[in-house]
């Protein structure tokens, strides 16, 4: 659960930069990516809106379920 507030509080505050510095650490689920594309690009098209949404989603993320803020390898 520490994981998903550390990954939720990145990539809230700090949007794809956030979601780059997952990719490259310890805080990254075991076999997934961060959307760190979809990060910056979906959020200058829905003018911030999927980054929150997605964001909000790494608070509830387990591994094995869909989430809109990672893809599996």
């Amino acid at each position: 659960m520490r994981k998903n507030i550390v990954r939720f509080l990145l990539t809230y505050f700090f949007g794809w930069i956030g979601s780059a510095v997952i990719n490259h650490s310890n805080l990254r689920p075991e076999g997934y990516k961060c959307r760190t594309g979809a990060y910056f690009w979906l959020g200058f098209l829905t003018l911030g809106i999927y980054p929150v949404v997605a964001s909000i989603c790494n608070i509830s993320f387990t591994e094995g379920e869909k989430n809109i803020g990672y893809k599996i390898k």
